[in-house]
């Protein structure tokens, strides 16, 4: 005896499979904060943020004279190594779809890579700016322990336009990470990029200006670290903000602009 399979459809009209939406930009970029901290390299280097954080605040206590100890000294104590180890986030969340042969899954679920990508450089600049409130917290509480145990007066000595000014530095350190996982799309080739464009890079930058009188009065223009270094210092001039642009055009916008598209076209294993 044999069943036939009756069709509940009108006569004439084709069925129709129910439209595919695409995974909300909520969801993606909730994933994307999970995967920047809870792998194992993420896990530790917030860990060492944790750390770091205590041991300058502790060292600014113990080895800062008592006229240094205001909030200004502990934020920046503070923030010096977050800012160092920050921007190591936003290159692992990008390298970590080719280091750690994620981005087939990531990819598969999601074919737009501009999504993908975009949500990561939304949270680039999103943690940039949560970790400068955490250290502003830290140095805080570092402030009003250091000056009850040495018997100071406690000094707030950072206004908000200052306050501001770091933030936007820290975002733009960022960045540079964001940028450099665009471009190079390895964990370790982008890391030691990260410390060759912080470090190495400035430093021959300096020694030219201080033996080249011609490339001191082009060294803001074209030095990214040393545009960047004024926005720590509370005030920027007119020509400051323009060394600002122009250093960030040609080391970060250009750069990531080549590194998203060699990105789209890259093939994922």
């Amino acid at each position: 005896m044999s069943t036939t399979a009756v069709s509940t459809a009108p006569a004439g009209v084709r069925r129709t499979k129910p439209p595919i939406r695409p995974v909300p930009m909520g969801r993606i970029l909730a994933t994307e904060l999970r995967k920047m901290f809870d792998t194992r390299s993420g896990f530790w280097l917030m860990a060492s943020i944790g750390i770091t954080a205590l041991i300058a605040t502790g060292a600014t206590i113990i080895f800062a004279p008592d006229s240094a100890l205001t909030f200004e000294t502990f934020a920046t104590a503070v923030g010096f190594p977050i800012a160092v180890i920050l921007p190591m986030v936003s290159v692992l969340s990008v390298t970590g779809e080719w280091s750690q042969r994620t981005g087939l899954t990531t990819f598969t679920l999601i074919p737009d890579r501009r999504r993908v990508i975009a949500a990561k450089f939304v949270l680039s600049i999103a943690v940039g700016a949560a970790s400068m409130f955490v250290a502003l917290a830290i140095g805080a509480v570092g402030n009003l322990v250091g000056t009850a145990i040495t018997g100071t007066e406690t000094i707030w000595n950072v206004s908000v336009t200052e306050f501001a000014f770091i933030v936007l530095a820290n975002v733009l350190g960022m960045l540079i990470g964001f940028m450099l996982g665009v471009l190079i799309r390895n964990s370790a080739g982008a890391i030691v990029g990260y410390f060759v464009f912080n470090f190495m890079l400035p430093t021959l930058m300096m020694t030219l200006a201080n033996l080249q009188d011609w490339f001191r009065d082009i060294w803001g223009w074209v030095d990214f670290s040393y545009a960047q270094s004024a926005l720590f210092e509370g005030s920027l001039t007119g020509e400051e903000w323009a060394q600002l642009g122009v250093t960030t055009l040609i080391w970060m916008v250009l750069p990531t602009l080549i590194g998203l598209r060699l990105l789209m076209r890259s093939e994922v294993k």
